[in-house]
């Protein structure tokens, strides 16, 4: 199994590099215009040039923005999940307007939060805070939701409280659920960074990118998209290895 295993990572590494020189080689022959495909050495130099000119002062703010977002959007998102989960008559009364705002496009939002919050970055923490919500508390309901009924009227004939049966049942059972409510959550904040930096920003990966753009530096703009990707990737595997670390004490 780890032969294959290896075999397989091998085969993905190969495959890589042979994109790289693809890349690299299609628009020196001319098969490719660089304006719109750039190359990987190009990049390169633009991301050199870019970090030696402050840009990684746009990637602490865009990181500030997405962390904050994202925490933010976790704790609400997971306590709201688990009570309107557990507690069928609230969710009765406020899911219908969970429903209403998560149907809503975020883009259409964010001039309000604009025109509420500034163009400094609390309206860019709202803009990931309402892209990481929507998924993270509609993923923990539906596990709350799974919990056994069987298990839970076995718990209660023995006299165990809600909080015991949220430490024991809910919350265990309801962690494959927020593992993939934050992985949906992980793609919907980033593009909340980069719609708010866009809008409306005076610093920020994706502010860098729209600059890029309006004065048609294709190599920049993929240096701020690999940057986000970047940041996709690493989250998506703290992700993971939270989701191993309480695999363990759900089973």
């Amino acid at each position: 199994m780890n032969g294959r295993s290896g075999r397989q990572r091998l085969a993905a590494a190969v495959l890589f590099v042979v994109l790289l020189v693809l890349w690299e080689a299609l628009p020196a022959v001319g098969l490719a215009d660089p304006f719109f495909v750039s190359s990987p050495s190009r990049i390169i130099e633009s991301a050199e040039w870019l970090f030696a000119h402050g840009f990684w002062n746009d990637i602490a703010v865009s990181l500030i923005e997405y962390a904050w977002g994202m925490l933010l959007a976790i704790t609400a998102g997971v306590l709201l999940g688990w009570t309107l989960g557990w507690y069928k008559g609230a969710a009765s009364l406020v899911e219908p307007y969970l429903t209403v705002f998560n149907a809503a496009p975020r883009v259409a939002l964010l001039p309000l939060l604009i025109l509420w919050l500034g163009i400094g970055i609390e309206s860019k923490i709202a803009a990931v805070f309402l892209g990481a919500f929507f998924p993270i508390v509609f993923t923990v309901m539906k596990g709350v939701r799974t919990v056994d009924s069987t298990l839970v009227q076995l718990a209660r004939s023995f006299g165990a409280a809600d909080v015991r049966l949220f430490t024991t049942l809910v919350i265990p059972s309801s962690v494959p659920f927020i593992v993939a409510g934050l992985q949906i959550a992980v793609g919907r904040c980033l593009v909340g960074v980069v719609i708010g930096e866009i809008f409306a920003a005076r610093a920020g990966v994706g502010h860098m990118m729209a600059l890029a753009a309006a004065s048609f530096q294709t190599d920049k703009v993929f240096v701020g998209l690999l940057i986000l990707t970047g940041f996709g990737v690493v989250f998506t595997e703290v992700i993971k290895l939270a989701e191993r670390r309480f695999e363990s004490w759900r089973l």
